[in-house]
């Protein structure tokens, strides 16, 4: 292990720790969700909209998050807990956010490395047969439990190297990579006929696609992009020095995930809007079937080049499941390490066997117990832990926390904290962001998650 038992770990500078934040903020959401989004509220509209919660209301949260990880020098229980023990009730609901994402997140991870593997050794065709081959996947038992487990394998591998000698490696070579093969295909896909009408539409403001509608939308891809409300900040900033400047690291972290976004939304709105003809039909593929099932139909229409296209596709989608993986198991590791007291090494091991028993039962629920419906009829195990998570329990937390250093501990008491490195500029703008708008757009945001899950709207 890189970290002996009682020495905490810590990054090895500021862009250490702005490589590994950005990379946990980039997943899996920036890569189906973001393009489907834009598609749908207007292309660049949305992304003009998107760019405007980031660095207000997303960076904002991000510096709260940071700093009070650094001032604490814990994960999440201990952090709360720091400030009397009748605030330890966040820290434990915080801790429930990545224990309960990781192991549904490693299957989705199990299911990009499926379809990584498939375009070395199937032909483009057999991936795009309108979602039998993902259907018979993901129903598969055996399969689909195999790569679960090989893609958390791989995770908790990186993991147990420790923060410098696994986490910063790790990412020091995916993050490069997965920008580097996102520009190669955004300029391919930029190259075929057609592709100009989508990137128009991509990348130009229609003022008359504004609406509550879209910003709510674009609030909430935000939320979830940038890693908030899963304990993975607060953990991430307990490991970072006292020196490094706060406000110019979560910056860089909300630029670094737009930036991946935009990329995302380049070669995927580009490609689609090619094979389905019009910015409607793009919208109307979201999540797993714009991923796994529209998208490698786009792929076969390339050629000879769809295996490498596809290839190189999902390989980039895996390292952006992988860094966030990676974030999620290390925020669990961490909290059981604070928690007990225990060896990060046995720590590891907790973990890891909570994650595999758990991905196990999810996993089921495609397949021996897809006969458990837990949203209504079709809806899977995977589908619920996901809602209760995402949509539930992390705007609670998230407003929990915004209320509890806007209005108890007080602002000051973290602004102490980042000046102590930095001046603090935006100090004012940020004390109102935290103590009055933050609480309102996080109310917004799961009134909006609980309505649509009841029908009513479609976010």
């Amino acid at each position: 292990m890189a970290e002996t038992k009682g020495a905490r770990a810590a990054w090895s500078g500021k862009w250490m720790f702005i490589l590994s934040s950005a990379a946990s903020a980039v997943g899996l959401g920036n890569m189906w969700r973001f393009p489907y989004l834009a598609a749908k509220y207007g292309g660049g509209m949305f992304i003009l909209t998107y760019l405007v919660l980031v660095f207000t209301f997303g960076v904002s949260l991000l510096l709260l998050e940071t700093s009070l990880g650094r001032k604490t020098g814990q994960s999440v229980i201990g952090a709360y807990s720091s400030f009397g023990k009748k605030y330890k009730f966040i820290g434990i609901l915080s801790t429930a956010v990545p224990f309960i994402i990781t192991p549904y997140y490693c299957i989705i991870g199990g299911w990009v490395a499926k379809y990584m593997v498939s375009y070395l050794t199937d032909a483009p065709s057999a991936l795009a047969d309108g979602g039998d081959f993902f259907t018979a996947f993901i129903t598969s038992a055996d399969s689909s439990l195999l790569f679960m487990l090989l893609f958390m394998a791989v995770a908790f591998l990186v993991v147990s190297l420790g923060v410098k000698g696994g986490i910063e490696k790790a990412n020091l070579i995916m993050m490069p990579l997965l920008i580097l093969a996102a520009l190669a295909i955004a300029i391919y896909v930029a190259i075929w006929p057609g592709a100009m009408d989508g990137i128009a539409y991509y990348l130009t403001p229609d003022f008359s696609k504004f609406s509550p509608e879209l910003v709510i939308g674009a609030l909430g891809q935000m939320f979830y992009s940038l890693s908030l409300a899963m304990a993975i900040m607060v953990t991430y900033g307990s490991y970072l020095d006292k020196k490094e400047n706060l406000p110019r690291s979560v910056a860089w972290i909300g630029g670094a995930d737009l930036a991946v976004s935009l990329l995302a939304g380049a070669m995927i709105v580009p490609a689609a809007f090619i094979a389905l003809g019009s910015a409607d039909a793009v919208a109307s593929k979201a999540g797993p079937s714009l991923m796994f099932v529209t998208l490698p139909g786009v792929f076969e229409q390339m050629g000879g080049m769809a295996p490498i296209i596809g290839f190189g596709f999902f390989m980039l989608v895996f390292f952006a499941a992988l860094t966030s993986a990676i974030s999620l198991i290390e925020a669990c590791v961490s909290i059981i390490t604070d928690g007990t007291g225990c060896s990060r090494r046995r720590s590891l091991i907790a973990t890891l066997l909570i994650v595999v028993a758990s991905g196990i039962f999810i996993n089921l629920g495609y397949n021996g117990l897809s006969f458990i419906e837990p949203l209504g009829a079709g809806s899977t195990l995977l589908d619920f832990f996901d809602f209760i998570s995402n949509s539930v329990i992390m705007p609670i937390v998230a407003l929990c926390t915004v209320i509890f250093v806007g209005w108890i501990i007080k602002p000051q008491v973290l602004v102490e904290e980042i000046k102590q490195s930095s001046p603090f500029k935006l100090e004012r703008a940020w004390v109102v962001m935290v103590k009055y708008v933050a609480p309102v757009l996080l109310v917004v945001i799961l009134a909006t998650n609980i309505i649509a899950q009841l029908g009513l709207i479609s976010v």
